[in-house]
């Protein structure tokens, strides 16, 4: 699919999924674009996208999601896509509590790296995993209210709020563009550099 594309959207929204690695960034992408989950876990080697539309108040806005590899030695090639970013999801897995502390490294990342007025979405992941959850609800509603942003659990797994999560940054980031002095012009394009094709690997 051609990222210059313009003949089937209105607007075009450049999102990223960010946290450690194994909290389930990449199964999130997968459930949302291609309503599809794997049992194989697979670590992203720098980063990845996939690409989906969606009607967002009658406009169609493509939303170009960006699976960013969580290990701390792919950081240098990750931080070169916070740029241009309007959206970030913030993802903590709520069988590690050791990812949901790491929050706040994740967001100093994006205040040292990306854009001034990003929209940030808090994502506690995993939440089928009831017996194994370390890190309850109300403390993931207390984190992201300290950090003045929406939340939501999810799971890959089941599918639970994974496109109510995708719809609600999309609204967010329209909201915040269009509050703008500089309000949302149809077709306008978010400037990326693509990078090479994921490469993965098999964890053990």
């Amino acid at each position: 699919m051609s990222l210059d594309d313009m003949n089937d959207y209105d607007y075009l929204f450049k999102i990223l999924l960010i946290g450690d690695s194994g909290v389930g960034k990449s199964c999130v992408l997968l459930r949302f674009t291609d309503n599809e989950f794997r049992t194989t876990f697979l670590s992203t080697i720098g980063v990845d996208f996939k690409i989906r539309t969606i009607n967002l108040n009658g406009k169609q806005t493509k939303l170009q999601i960006w699976d960013t590899a969580g290990q701390e030695r792919f950081q240098t090639i990750t931080r070169n896509y916070y740029k241009g970013a309007q959206g970030i999801f913030l993802v903590y897995d709520v069988t590690e509590k050791k990812s949901f502390d790491n929050i706040g490294k994740w967001v100093d990342e994006v205040k040292n790296h990306g854009e001034k007025n990003v929209t940030m979405f808090l994502i506690g992941n995993k939440c089928d995993l009831v017996n194994e959850r370390v890190v309850s609800t109300e403390e993931g509603e207390m984190r992201a209210q300290e950090l003045k942003m929406s939340f939501l659990e999810t799971s890959a797994k089941d599918n639970t709020n994974i496109a109510e999560c995708f719809r609600v940054m999309a609204e967010e980031i329209e909201q915040k563009l269009s509050t703008d002095e500089n309000e949302i012009e149809p077709n306008k394009v978010i400037t990326v550099t693509e990078g090479k094709k994921i490469k993965k690997k098999k964890i053990c």
